[in-house]
């Protein structure tokens, strides 16, 4: 299953916005609040758990400096995946970006998280843009 998340605008260069995404910390804050729960760190990931109480690890698994930050379930998600956000210099201090995801599910898993996904991945383009609007201000 792919999803491909909106394209944005950031208000940032696109070495500040890679700088910014391969800091798991930092990921906590392009989540919505009301969502998710345990969110935890380090230096090689974050993961957290979503509404229904699955648990989502994030683990960087490579870093093409600054056009693109690939994580992974880390072989221990409810199944495995790959997270790629994907980020293209524009003219001065402006970036666009995107996430992308491919997931190894069945049909009957399609069903269940698709739409959650989907409304995830728009949610954290959402707070990644203004993460950086508000910063300029």
């Amino acid at each position: 299953m792919k999803i491909t998340g909106p394209k944005t605008t950031i208000n940032a260069s696109a070495e500040t916005v890679f700088e910014f995404l391969t800091k798991p910390a930092n990921i906590e804050l392009l989540l919505p609040e009301d969502k998710i729960s345990d969110f935890t760190s380090n230096s090689e990931g974050c993961s957290f758990k979503a509404q229904g109480g699955i648990t989502i690890p994030l683990i960087i698994t490579k870093k093409v400096e600054p056009t693109a930050v690939h994580m992974n379930d880390g072989g221990k998600g409810p199944f495995s995946y790959e997270l790629v956000i994907y980020i293209n210099a524009e003219s001065g201090d402006k970036c666009f970006g995107y996430l992308e995801f491919d997931g190894d599910v069945n049909m009957f898993m399609k069903l269940l998280v698709e739409k959650p996904l989907t409304n995830l991945f728009e949610e954290m383009t959402k707070k990644l843009q203004e993460h950086f609007f508000i910063d300029k201000l």
